[in-house]
């Protein structure tokens, strides 16, 4: 036998065409139905937006920007606008402190640790329809003998002064008490984030600044602190897009209480049962551009973080 016979046959490679025209077709049938439910879909919605159409029949009629500008000249949404940015304010604030501040206490690594991060997680497995079922009874308003819920409790403690209408109570306080059961559901979520985020910072970094005298308060304030700065963008992002679009709870708590309306419940309550089609979707576009202004500027940091790594 000669050396060439006995080399061993070099192994062939698979076409490198071949491997793209694969990595295609795997990822095509998510591409086209991206393209299709979400952005076309989209641009359906924003077509409708500058129609007329009112009634169960489609009507295309251009009208230009009109069911915006009739938008903006309507109180109701002005209202609803307005509960929108105090309950995303609210909601942010209180999710981030708490969340904060359940996470730095999990970070002390006591005893029962897992089952107390366990307790704030779960809330995240109910649903917002379910949580604001269980939170219209708890801040049930009634009175005499039918008072139930947190009521019910100030009752039997003889705290009447605290008893309260809760969400039935004058704008802008009904909005306010409808962030106590958001909270109570993603704070845990939060508390995970900054959790996270705590445990991926060496403790060199801490020891360090003991050894330096800074102080547990200092070593957070200066230390610890900053570096979440990535963390709470993040919280922020996910928090703010739900709080924007918000709908199964507010209509689970409030039912048909227009004080508490906010754009999506607008929106659906404007399509599906005034059937004005045209100006429910200029109120669909306008909650897009307002989740866009959010989402695109944390967009652009990821991506320029990444180049920069």
């Amino acid at each position: 036998m000669t050396a060439t016979s006995m080399a061993p046959a070099p192994h062939r490679r698979k076409p490198i065409v071949w491997d793209r025209l694969l990595a295609i077709g795997l990822i095509l049938p998510s591409l086209v139905a991206t393209a299709i439910f979400v952005y076309g879909f989209i641009g359906w919605s924003v077509r409708v937006s500058l129609s007329k159409w009112v009634g169960l029949l489609p009507d295309y009629t251009f009208v230009g920007l009109e069911q915006y500008l009739a938008l903006f000249q309507d109180r109701r949404f002005g209202i609803d606008v307005r509960n929108t940015a105090i309950f995303t304010v609210l909601f942010l604030a209180i999710c981030l402190i708490l969340g904060l501040f359940l996470a730095i206490l999990l970070d002390q690594r006591l005893k029962g640790e897992n089952f107390f991060r366990s307790v704030y997680l779960f809330p995240l497995a109910i649903s917002f329809i379910v949580t604001g079922v269980v939170w219209r009874w708890l801040m049930n308003s009634a009175t005499g003998s039918r008072i139930s819920g947190i009521n019910l409790i100030f009752q039997s403690l003889n705290l009447d002064f605290l008893i309260s209408k809760w969400h039935l109570t004058a704008p802008p306080w009904g909005i306010a008490f409808i962030v106590i059961p958001a909270v109570w559901q993603m704070s845990g979520f939060t508390m995970a984030l900054y959790l996270g985020g705590l445990r991926a910072i060496s403790d060199d970094l801490r020891e360090a600044a003991r050894v330096d005298g800074a102080s547990e308060f200092q070593t957070y304030r200066y230390i610890l602190f900053p570096m979440l700065a990535p963390v709470t963008l993040s919280a922020v992002i996910i928090l703010g897009h739900i709080s924007l679009k918000i709908f199964d709870l507010i209509v689970a708590i409030s039912q048909n209480n227009m004080a508490l309306d906010v754009p999506a419940v607008y929106m659906w309550r404007t399509t599906f049962d005034g059937n004005n089609y045209g100006q429910g979707a200029a109120i669909g576009v306008l909650m897009l551009l307002t989740v866009a202004v959010l989402i695109v500027p944390y967009l652009v940091y990821s991506m320029r973080t990444e180049e920069e790594v």
